[in-house]
């Protein structure tokens, strides 16, 4: 295989592992940091009326998930009443409803709403086909003609215009034509009506929008209105008691329209009370729960789909890779040599259950008892399969009594040595005994220390809580890895350790 096709293989790894990285970072706000926060607020909508022995209908508007936020965890609290959601239009409706219902009623809906700030472009609305003109008549469609020929001559586009008008809206006392038309009670809602019916009569398409804003505590929330009026292809807010373009951020939309946020039949003395705490939680879960709404097939396909008990275990094994990944720059950069490919690393994932001074106190006991009683069995002439048989027979005999004696001193970390792999050991000591006889005790000596040494440096790397979430939360990562060793993999130069042994090889060279 030539290098132009190894290029193109590591390139398409390494692409693919950080579009699927960075997608999940930007779009998901995926944390690249275990733990950071992210605030949580807690809405509720309390219903409270009197019935009179007779059927009950309510409904209310209720949030639904935008660009910014994501309602989730909704629950509907009703004791005998039946509860259903309508979706249309851009609305969501809850409807309570009972056949017969008396005395003092109380209905509650509860959501947490994330922030959730996402990049994605949101699909570009749809202009309405028609625009049905208000129904206005007398004196107040004549004040409404007069107001707008007043507007249009100050203004010189769509948003000039709403500001000007907005402005004539606030200053009523100044003007009788708003007077006339907004009445004796001069609320915002009703401001903020009066400007979409008269955009509406200029043939622009706007709209009230009711919301509150999101507060650390409080009790009573006030309902907030302002407009949004469609221009340049695009819905903009303006807010009406400043007058000017754009609302806070902390402004959550729960419901558009002129319509009241409660209709009701059958219910009197009829009271909304509406209540906001925040809260904290892991950004991690904010970014799971957003992706379960908005993408779903990335959720269902991802780790966080499986059971809790298959993810604590890939929790551990998606960080092999890194360990079998330092492994390679020990052996293939550094020059570090050590038995057998992978048996650092797997003593190294023991580790992290033992502890390292106990780890590699246990792991080396074990190895030198095992070593001298396989050197014993030398003698005996054995085959080798039933050598290999009672090598692990006696490994597992002194993991065995090191479990007893340490338990016994009151030492419980020592309970830990069960989780060596002990097939790893055992051939470990096989290898080492072989090169024991092939290149003697100095040679043997200088592996098993480069084996310990690698396991430990492999250990404090996937120790790192850090590394572990990374793995876990963006498994794509492990391409990217992949596309490192596979270009250490065509590395043949010296190593680290080998500048040493041929300094003087050089040195005779430039001296001749």
């Amino acid at each position: 295989m030539n290098n132009r096709h190894l290029y193109l293989l590591v390139g398409g790894l390494t692409s693919v592992g950080l579009a699927l990285f960075l997608y999940k970072v930007l779009f998901l706000n995926f944390p690249l940091v275990p733990e950071k926060r992210s605030k949580v607020w807690n809405i509720e909508a309390r219903l409270s009326f009197t019935a009179r022995d007779a059927p009950v209908k309510a409904s209310m508007f209720i949030p639904r998930n935008s660009r910014h936020f994501a309602i989730l965890n909704e629950n509907f609290t009703s004791r005998g009443y039946g509860v259903g959601i309508s979706t249309g239009k851009g609305k969501r409706r809850v409807t309570w409803s009972i056949r017969r219902a008396k005395g003092l009623q109380g209905l509650y809906y509860r959501a947490s709403v994330r922030r959730v700030e996402s990049k994605e472009q949101t699909t570009r609305p749809v202009t309405p086909s028609n625009i049905e003109p208000p129904e206005l008549k007398g004196a107040h469609l004549e004040a409404s003609k007069a107001l707008i020929l007043e507007v249009r001559q100050k203004s010189a586009d769509i948003d000039s215009m709403v500001i000007e008008l907005l402005q004539r809206i606030n200053n009523a006392q100044s003007d009788k034509n708003v007077m006339l038309l907004l009445g004796e009670t001069a609320s915002l809602r009703k401001k903020v009506n009066l400007a979409v019916r008269l955009l509406t009569l200029t043939g622009v398409h706007a709209r009230a929008v009711h919301g509150i804003r999101l507060e650390d505590q409080q009790r009573a929330v006030p309902i907030i209105h302002w407009l949004e009026v469609y221009d340049h292809q695009k819905w903009v807010s303006y807010e009406p008691v400043a007058v000017e373009r754009g609302i806070p951020d902390d402004y959550l939309v729960w419901w558009r329209g002129m319509e009241p946020l409660v209709q009701s039949k059958g219910a009197e003395r009829l009271e909304v009370l509406l209540s906001v705490s925040r809260s904290e939680e892991a950004a991690i879960q904010s970014a799971m729960e957003w992706s379960r709404i908005k993408k779903p097939f990335v959720w269902d396909y991802s780790l966080f789909s499986l059971p809790l008990q298959s993810q604590a275990v890939y929790h551990v094994i998606l960080i092999v890779p890194v360990g079998v990944f330092i492994l390679v720059i020990l052996r293939n950069v550094i020059g570090l040599r050590t038995f057998g490919t992978f048996m650092p690393v797997l003593i190294a994932l023991s580790f992290r259950e033992t502890q390292l001074l106990w780890g590699v106190f246990l792991f080396t006991s074990i190895v030198a008892l095992g070593l001298s009683i396989r050197l014993y069995l030398e003698q005996l002439k054995l085959l080798v399969v039933p050598r290999l048989a009672a090598i692990l027979i006696v490994v597992i005999f002194l993991m065995a009594i090191f479990s007893i004696l340490t338990h016994k001193l009151g030492m419980e970390r020592g309970l830990s040595v069960a989780l060596f792999p002990m097939v790893i050991i055992t051939m470990t000591i096989e290898r080492m005994s072989v090169v024991w006889d092939e290149l003697g005790a100095y040679e043997t000596l200088k592996l098993g220390l480069g084996s310990l040494i690698a396991s430990v440096i492999a250990y404090l790397v996937m120790s790192i809580k850090y590394i572990e979430y990374l793995m876990f939360v963006f498994p794509e990562l492990l391409l990217v890895i992949l596309s490192i060793t596979l270009l250490l993999g065509r590395y043949t130069g010296y190593r680290l350790l080998e500048l040493q042994r041929f300094k003087s090889l050089t040195a005779t060279r430039s001296d001749v």
